[in-house]
């Protein structure tokens, strides 16, 4: 049997999203809940039909082809939440890190100048596009920043816990925060599950984990997932020693 790769905090962190067109699940499923949500307010904005138009064409590997089309939207928008959603795909295609910036830069500014909430539920993911496209370690922070403080706005979800994910490895690399001192124990805690194939366990605790942005709420978070698996005592006897130690530590933190 090959041996278990060990579990690190970076095996752990939520993928990056690269600044090419073809991402992540959950910067897909961020997009496809912008142009679920602007759909069904205006279905017939030829801006937001060009964008899901461009979408499909990523999804069927056109890249060049949803590039015209995002290009075409950013030529028809009429107005600055039209120009932000254009913008918002534009940046996905550049071919610099440069481009990307400036392109995300675009995006927000226009958000900025829309003067209703039509941005609202969307803001979280143009400051974290922001954060990422950044080479500015401090303005990455800020962003990263931005975005935490819009996260109540997004609706519960998938796209909300990915969203946050990526909030929490961005606090993470940037140094927002640091690793709590529980940190070895509970890295040592998910390599002896994932060795176990404990998908049940690792399903409770992982996503409290990876989505800790260093709050006081989010340590009773992850001490409430802890609480629940140590209560229920399936676990084998080192293991569960092994919880207890992590709870007692974190309980003290």
């Amino acid at each position: 049997m090959p041996p278990v790769p060990c579990v690190t905090p970076a095996t752990l962190r939520a993928p990056p999203v690269p600044s090419t067109p073809w991402v992540p699940l959950c910067g897909i499923s961020r997009d496809t809940q912008l142009i679920e949500r602007m759909v069904s307010v205006d279905p017939d904005n030829p801006v937001i039909k060009l964008c899901t138009e461009g979408m499909r064409a990523e999804t069927e590997g056109r890249p060049d082809d949803a590039r015209a089309l995002f290009e075409q939207a950013w030529d028809a928008a009429g107005d600055d939440y039209e120009a932000c959603v254009a913008a918002h795909y534009l940046a996905r295609h550049q071919p610099t890190p440069e481009l990307t910036l400036h392109w995300n830069r675009v995006c927000l500014t226009r958000a900025d100048l829309v003067g209703d909430g039509r941005v609202k539920g969307f803001r979280t993911s143009l400051h974290l596009n922001m954060a990422k496209a950044h080479p500015d370690p401090d303005r990455a922070r800020e962003h990263y920043t931005l975005a935490a403080a819009h996260l109540s706005d997004v609706p519960p979800g998938p796209y909300a816990d990915a969203t946050r994910m990526s909030i929490a490895d961005g606090f993470r690399s940037t140094g927002v925060t640091g690793p709590r001192p529980v940190e070895p124990l509970l890295v040592n805690l998910f390599t002896r599950l994932r060795a176990l194939g404990d998908l049940k366990a690792l399903a409770l605790l992982l996503p409290v984990y990876l989505t800790d942005l260093g709050t006081e709420e989010d340590r009773l978070r992850l001490l409430a997932a802890l609480g629940m698996v140590h209560a229920a005592r399936w676990l084998p006897d080192d293991e569960q020693a092994i919880l207890g130690q992590v709870i007692g530590a974190l309980t003290q933190t």
